[in-house]
Order: C-alpha cells, then structure tokens, then sequence
C-alpha cells in the first residue's frame, strides 16, 4: 500500500497474482474464477481502498459513467433531497453525478418567470458545459412545475425532466402527485366535518396551483359540496400572502383552511393567532409540503410531505435505464411520459374535527 496515492488495477492483479482482465471482470460481475480468488480480489481492493478509474474506461467505450444534474437553484428546499437521491441511487451503479447550479432564485428571486433571455443566458452557458464534458446524460431539476421546453427531441444526450414536465416525448417526467394529494387533503377535512374550506394558493398560473385546486375542487364535487370561489385566494407562495389569503378568507365563516405551501401558512398562523382565533381548537389549519418547519409551528401542522427523495431515485432509474438498458425494439412514445409520484398525508395537531 502506498499512502494516499492512487492504487492502480494492475497492482491490485499483481497482489493477487491474477491477470487485470481477472480483476475487471470480478469488479464488473463478470467473473469467471473460483470463488476464493474472487474473494481474495475483493478483499484486496477493500484493503488498498482501489476505486475503478470510470473516466478512463468511459473514454475508451465513448462513455464516462458520468451524468450530469441541472439544477435551477440548489436553495430551493426542494433540491437537496432529490439531488442527495439521485446521487446514491447512480453511485449503486457505479456512475458518477456532477451538479450544475444555475442559481436563478438567487439572482433574480422569482422575477425569471417567463424571461426566456435571461434563463437561456444562464442555462445555455451551463449546457455546452455538460456537452464537453462529455457525460452520458442529463437529469434536470426545476425549482418548481411547470413545462420546460429547452430540451427538444434533437438534444444529444438522454435527459429525464425532474420535479417539471418536459414538452418532448424523448423526455420523461418525474413530477409529484399534486393534484391526488390536495384531493385526500380536502376529503380528510371534510370526513371532519368540515364544510367551509379556505384555500389559499399561490400563483394562479402556477401548476402546482392549479393542480391542487382541481384536487380540492374535486373533494367537494364528490362529496356534494359546492366550490365557492369567494373561498381561494391566490397568493405568492410568502408568508406575508398567506396572512393576507387568512384576512380576505377567514370573515367568510370558514371552520378549516387549507393553504398549499407551509410558508404560506405560516401567515395564516400570524393572522389567525392576532385575531384570537385558536388553531385546534376555533379553527383547522392544513398545509402542503412538509419543511421542517411544520412541526415547530403551534400546534403542529397537519401537512403533506413530498416524496422528494422517491422522486430521485426514479429519476436515476429512468436514466440509468435509458443508458444501460436496450432499446432498439422499442416503440417510441407519441406523449411525454409522466410519473406522478403521490405525497402522503402527515396528521398533526392544527386539524380538529367539526
């Protein structure tokens, strides 16, 4: 062993007196040997701490094992356990993940909605630098849902749309349940009792918006409830939004509110708490995505928790699929394909029964 230098294949083929085509198959599933020289080959890279060189082997097969992860801004509290996921999820195949952070909220907050010049003088920067790296695909992760037309069906890498929807059919998405989830939401408040809902969302273009309030929309609908739009107010997704949505909805004799991000209800917890009104007690109060946060609120808020790293893991499977997997007797898709994981529902103190 040598200290903290690099240990090389033949090295560990000259410890154990086999040849490196021996070594390489052992390491690659492949080997045709005895069960004690593929044990003692195990044993012997464990001890030298020899790490396959994928880069070198890529470039030898046109493939580095490597793929790259877009990420439009690792702040968002979404990104850091969908990247952790998508990470271990390559290691266990033996590739390698590299993150590129394009910062947009950091930049520009969210003022980048819509601002094609901007995003591209971003994005198109970070692209050509995936390009001549030379990885083997691309996973890119949205800070929120929306659709993403930037990678066509003539990009020249695999890629799987992460947390948004892709516009192309060479592209699948991996997105939360968004609508199904505000659906069992609502129904739970309303086997309460509830009859009066409150729901605060952000911005009404948003398809998280829209997709929870075709789920809320849908709980009534089913249970012989009308919707009344004098009870959704539309906000920003800020704190400050959900004490306004609590002000503007709250006088409507509502018994339960329903706000879609926890930020935001986190508002409705100021407004509700300087008006009087006890939470768990005079009123409910649900949210959706369970930060941490959540259950350092008073009472602690009933929720809905993100499948964030479910949503990772996928997202590798279907790269890791696209490149290992055969697919010249495949059917090509005429629709995008889109994996909708569902949430799940986190009962906590601030829903009562009516």
């Amino acid at each position: 062993m040598r200290g903290n230098e690099m240990v090389t294949l033949k090295e560990v083929a000259d410890i154990c007196n086999v040849s490196p085509t021996t070594v390489s198959n052992v390491i690659n599933g492949k080997a045709k040997t005895s069960e004690e020289t593929k044990n003692r080959i195990l044993q012997v890279i464990k001890e030298t701490g020899y790490k396959p060189n994928y880069m070198a082997k890529g470039l030898r097969n046109k493939k580095t094992r490597t793929i790259a992860i877009i990420a439009e801004d690792i702040e968002q509290f979404t990104s850091p356990a969908i990247i952790e996921s998508i990470m271990a999820r390559c290691e266990e195949d033996g590739y390698r993940a590299i993150v590129h952070n394009l910062r947009l909220y950091d930049r520009w907050k969210d003022t980048w909605y819509g601002q094609e010049e901007e995003y591209h003088s971003v994005l198109d920067p970070v692209v050509q630098d995936v390009l001549s790296e030379q990885v083997d695909g691309v996973i890119y992760l949205a800070g929120h849902s929306r659709i993403i037309g930037s990678f066509n069906d003539d990009f020249q890498l695999p890629v799987v749309m992460c947390y948004a929807y892709s516009n192309s059919a060479r592209v699948p998405s991996v997105v939360i349940d968004d609508e199904k989830s505000a659906y069992e939401m609502t129904t739970y408040l309303i086997g309460l009792g509830h009859r009066r809902i409150g729901f605060v969302g952000g911005r009404m273009e948003n398809i998280h918006t829209a997709k929870r309030l075709m789920g809320y929309q849908r709980a009534l609908f089913e249970n012989g409830l009308l919707y009344d739009p004098e009870l959704v107010y539309y906000g920003d997704w800020t704190r400050e939004s959900g004490y306004e949505g609590a002000r503007a909805i709250v006088p409507r004799d509502v018994t339960a509110i329903f706000g879609i991000s926890d930020k935001m209800t986190g508002g409705i917890y100021d407004y509700l708490e300087e008006q009087g009104i006890v939470i768990g007690r005079d009123i409910s109060v649900a949210g959706f995505d369970n930060e941490i946060i959540s259950e350092f609120f008073r009472p602690q808020l009933t929720t809905t928790a993100l499948p964030l790293t479910e949503i990772g893991r996928i997202s590798a499977e279907l790269m890791l699929k696209k490149l290992e997997g055969s697919h010249g007797d495949e059917e090509p898709s005429k629709d995008p394909v889109v994996i909708k994981v569902p949430c799940k529902l986190v009962k906590r103190k601030s829903v009562i029964k009516k």
